[in-house]
C-alpha cells in the first residue's frame, strides 16, 4: 500500500520493499523529532515552534529531505487550519465589549503604526504599495494562535492574560481585514467579486450550522468536531482562492461557531475549544517544520541578518513602549506592567511566516527582505521565553499544594503520625 510521500511523484511505480521501509522510517523519525526534541527544549525557554522552523530548514539545507512531500504539505495545511480555527472559537465579544474604550483607542495607535511602518517600507525599502503594507502588518501584527497557545507557560497574571487574549484578537481582526485588502488586484471589480464571495461565505456559515444541527446532529450525536473542522478546511479552502490564505477562512468558522454558543452551545464549549486545541496542538508542528523547509542557506545572508536585526532593534522596543505607555495614560498601571503585557504580544511568527511567504512567491520581494522579516519573527518570537516565561520544574522539584487552613509549619521532629494534615485533597482552583 502506497504511504502519502508516494504521492508527490509523478510517476507512480512499484518500489523496492527496502525504499518503503526506509521511507517510512523517516516518517516515524520525523514523528519523533517534532513531538520529543522541541517539547525537551521547551526547558530552555525555546519555544517548540521556532524549534520545529529550525528543524524544518535543516532538513531542508542540511539533507534536502522531505521537500514538495505531500504529506507533510497536508498535514502543516490542517495544523494552520485548526490555530487560526482555535484562535476564532476563543474571541469572547462580551471582553471585547467591556473593554472596548480601551481596546479601540489600541487598535487606533496599532493603525497608526501599521501607516507609518508601510510608509518606512516605501521610503527605504522600495517596494511597491501592496508589498510595503505586507511587510508593515508583519512586522506590527501579533500571532494570536501562538500567543493564545503559549500563555499558560508565561508568568503573567490573570488580568495580565485577559488583556493579552484581547489585545492579540482586536489586533488581529484588523490585520486580517488589512491583508484581507491588501492581497486583492488593483482592479476594482476584482476587489467587489472578492468582496462579494467573503459575504456570501459569511453569510452562508450560519444557514451550514442551522442544518447541520437541525438534520445531522440529532442522528449523529458527538460529530460536532468533525463538522466544525471540514467546515473549517472548506473556508479556509475559498479565502485561499481569493488570495486571502487560509487563515482568513478558518478565523471566520471560529468566530461563527462563536456567535452560535448560545443557541448551539456544543459548537463553541469549553470541550470543544479544548478538543480543537489538541488537535491544533498535534498539527502544528508540521506547519512550522513545513515553513522551515522553506528556508534556504542564502536567506540568511550579511544582509538578512542585518536587516532582521534592525526590525527587531527598532519594531520591538517601539511596539512594547506603545502599549505601556497607552496603558500608563489610559488604566494608570506602571509602565512595568504594559511593557509585561506589550512583550507578551510581541511574537509575530505565524502571521509574520505566512507573509514572507507571499512576499517571496508572489511579490518576488529581495531575498533580504525575505530572511530579515524570518530573522526578525524567529528573534521576536524567543524574547517572551526569555524575559516572562516559568521554565517547567523538574518532576521532583514540583511543590505539593499546601491547604490555606495549614497556618502553622509543623516541627520536623514532632512523629508524622501527629502532624495535623487533612484527609481530602486540596480543592483544585
Amino acid at each position: 500500500m502506497l504511504h502519502p510521500g508516494h504521492l508527490i511523484s509523478q510517476d507512480v511505480q512499484e518500489l523496492p520493499t527496502g525504499d518503503v521501509v526506509s521511507e517510512e522510517l523517516q516518517y516515524v523519525l520525523l514523528l519523533f523529532v517534532l513531538f520529543v526534541l522541541p517539547r525537551a527544549l521547551q526547558r530552555y525557554r525555546l519555544p517548540s515552534a521556532v524549534t520545529c522552523v529550525a528543524l524544518g530548514a535543516i532538513a531542508s539545507i542540511g539533507f534536502q529531505g522531505f521537500q514538495h512531500d505531500a504529506a507533510v504539505n497536508l498535514l502543516s495545511t490542517l495544523g494552520i487550519v485548526s490555530l487560526f480555527l482555535f484562535a476564532g472559537l476563543d474571541v469572547e465579544f462580551h471582553e471585547l465589549r467591556k473593554n472596548a474604550r480601551i481596546l479601540t483607542q489600541h487598535l487606533v495607535i496599532r493603525v497608526v503604526l501599521l501607516t507609518g511602518v508601510t510608509w518606512m517600507a516605501l521610503l527605504l525599502l522600495r517596494l511597491p504599495l501592496q508589498p510595503s503594507i505586507l511587510v508593515g502588518l508583519a512586522l506590527t501584527t501579533p500571532s494570536t494562535g501562538f500567543i493564545l497557545d503559549s500563555l499558560n507557560s508565561l508568568g503573567v497574571s490573570a488580568s495580565e492574560r485577559a488583556w493579552i487574549k484581547s489585545k492579540a484578537i482586536a489586533t488581529e481582526l484588523v490585520a486580517l481585514t488589512v491583508l484581507f485588502v491588501a492581497l486583492q488586484p488593483p482592479h476594482l471589480a476584482s476587489i467587489l467579486m472578492s468582496l462579494a464571495v467573503l459575504l456570501g461565505l459569511i453569510a452562508f456559515l450560519p444557514i451550514i450550522f442551522r442544518i447541520f444541527a437541525k438534520v445531522v446532529l440529532p442522528y449523529a450525536p458527538k460529530s460536532e468536531f468533525a463538522f466544525l473542522l471540514m467546515v473549517a478546511v472548506f473556508a479556509a479552502l475559498v479565502t485561499r482562492q481569493l488570495g486571502a490564505y487560509y487563515l482568513v477562512g478558518a478565523f471566520i468558522v471560529g468566530i461563527t461557531a462563536q456567535r452560535f454558543r448560545e443557541h448551539m452551545p456544543a459548537f463553541a464549549s469549553a470541550q470543544m475549544i479544548g478538543a480543537v486545541e489538541l488537535f491544533a496542538s498535534f498539527f502544528v508542528p508540521f506547519y512550522f517544520f513545513h515553513a522551515g523547509l522553506g528556508l534556504r542557506a542564502n536567506d540568511f545572508s550579511p544582509n538578512a541578518l542585518t536587516l532582521g536585526a534592525a526590525f527587531f532593534a527598532v519594531m520591538i522596543p517601539l511596539r512594547v513602549y506603545l502599549v505601556a505607555v497607552h496603558r500608563r495614560y489610559s488604566l494608570g498601571e506602571s509602565l512595568k506592567s504594559g511593557a509585561r503585557i506589550g512583550l507578551s504580544i510581541a511574537p509575530t511568527l505565524v502571521f509574520t511566516l505566512v507573509i514572507a511567504e507571499i512576499l517571496r512567491d508572489r511579490f518576488g520581494v529581495p531575498q533580504a527582505v525575505f530572511g530579515g522579516l524570518i530573522v526578525y519573527t524567529l528573534a521576536n518570537t524567543l524574547l517572551p521565553g526569555f524575559i516572562l516565561r516559568v521554565v517547567p520544574p523538574a518532576a521532583s522539584e514540583v511543590d505539593v499544594p499546601v491547604p490555606e487552613m495549614a497556618l502553622a509549619t509543623p516541627d520536623p521532629a514532632t512523629p508524622l503520625a501527629s502532624w495535623n494534615l487533612p484527609t481530602d485533597p486540596p480543592t483544585q482552583r
